[in-house]
């Protein structure tokens, strides 16, 4: 299967995330016909989740998923795909399914003062999980890590 097969299912996740969009139910300007850009394919995306406790950062086609269990986490390799409303990452984890989509919006992860500029959308061995994402270009605001 390729890429763009991958990618498609995912948009609509990409649309229930992110705000704004169209009559036609997509996200973004529906006269820009430009991939989202906001993210260059070059830059590091890091993300975080909880309930439960899931992270990673992504960079060009590799990604790193962690969790409590695999601190180091497991390395998957992606394809990216850069959308009209934000820009996913699809592969395969465990023999299923691994696929993260990330959209423009105020996120908080529930459990800090930090505000977020990117939602994160988790589809991993099924199961739809939600977070935040950030990149150096576009960082979290409100306390650092300790």
């Amino acid at each position: 299967m390729n890429a763009t097969a991958l990618a498609l299912p995912f948009l609509a996740l990409m649309t229930a995330c992110s705000g704004g969009g169209s009559s036609d139910g997509l996200p973004g300007n529906p006269d820009d016909k430009a991939p989202f850009s906001a993210i260059g394919e070059s830059e590091t995306v890091r993300f975080t989740g909880t309930e439960p406790f899931w992270g990673g950062q992504v960079a060009g086609t590799a990604l790193t998923y962690s969790t409590p269990e695999q601190p180091d986490g497991t390395d998957i390799a992606v394809t990216r795909f850069a959308g009209r409303g934000g820009v996913s990452w699809t592969g395969m984890h465990g023999g299923a399914r691994f696929a993260l989509a990330v959209t423009p919006g105020d996120c908080s992860d529930g459990m800090s003062d930090r505000t977020y500029p990117y939602v994160a959308t988790l589809e991993v061995a099924g199961e739809l999980r939600s977070g935040c994402a950030w990149t150096e270009d576009s960082p979290f605001t409100g306390s650092q890590a300790s």
